[in-house]
């Protein structure tokens, strides 16, 4: 169990999402007693067991499915004669396994730190995102004005987005100073996997933003993706509306309630681009 429980440790350090799966119910003959582990990877690697056979393998899969779906499960397995005689297993029990994913903090890039990405920086670590911010300004990107930041860059940012490690499973909010810095940044984000990305601007900059992109290069599935313009309608005004706005949209995609809202956003766009 340790074993399991140091790996499930190091890959939250990493930033990497598991499955973790725990006998929670064993009754009769079992291979492996109740509190028995086993950690499953995206990638198909293991670390532990819950005493193998095909019901690990089972499990093995429903876990991978698991963290596709951000959804725990709860699996009965009757350990009969057929399964021992298949799996080579003496058994003959009945055995409960719970199936966990479990993400780490998400990440949060803040491309831009003017007063919408000051005030979402200030409101987000507090609801459990690793803030990192990026700004070409020091008197913007600064330690004074995000405290909380696990990372703080002062660069070009379309220069440093282009070559910056940032996760599939991050959030990244673009909120430059100007349409062709939103542009520029874009391109350097363009056809790679994140969990979110996020566009502030009017229906007519994203529309126009949009149309660069295509006209660029840029993928129409990965700009479908886009949440554009970015957070829920809720009538904000003020940078700090904006910011819950957008911290609102955040949560939701978090959570599996808003996986991909930008498509209704972007309807309209996509009419007069086609």
């Amino acid at each position: 169990m340790e074993a399991v429980l140091d790996a499930l440790s190091q890959a939250l350090a990493r930033g990497e999402s598991v499955a973790l799966v725990t006998i929670i119910r064993a009754h009769g003959s079992t291979p492996q007693r109740v509190g028995a582990k086993m950690l499953v990877f995206a990638d198909g690697r293991t670390v532990g067991t819950i005493g193998g056979g095909c019901y690990e393998h089972d499990a093995f899969w429903k876990a991978r499915s698991a963290l596709e779906s951000r959804k725990s499960d709860v699996i009965h397995y009757e350990l009969n004669d057929d399964l021992a005689e298949e799996t080579g297993l003496i058994c003959g029990g009945q055995m409960d396994v719970f199936i966990e994913p479990i993400e780490p903090a998400p990440r949060l890039y803040l491309l831009g730190a003017g007063h919408v990405g000051y005030q979402l920086g200030q409101i987000a670590p507090s609801v459990g995102f690793r803030l990192h911010v990026a700004d070409d300004r020091e008197k913007f990107a600064n330690a004074t004005r995000f405290p909380a930041a696990d990372e703080i860059v002062v660069e070009d940012l379309a220069e440093w987005a282009t070559r910056a490690g940032i996760p599939a499973s991050s959030f990244v909010v673009v909120l430059t100073r100007g349409h062709r810095q939103d542009l520029d940044v874009l391109r350097a984000l363009a056809n790679r996997d994140f969990r979110y990305v996020g566009l502030i601007g009017s229906r007519a900059k994203v529309a126009r933003l949009t149309t660069a992109l295509l006209e660029a290069g840029v993928s129409a599935d990965w700009i479908q993706r886009l949440h554009a313009p970015i957070g829920f309608d809720i009538g904000a005004i003020s940078p700090e509306e904006i910011a819950v706005s957008i911290l609102a949209e955040l949560i939701a995609v978090r959570r599996g309630k808003a996986n991909n809202p930008a498509t209704a956003k972007l309807a309209l766009q996509w009419s007069a681009i086609k």
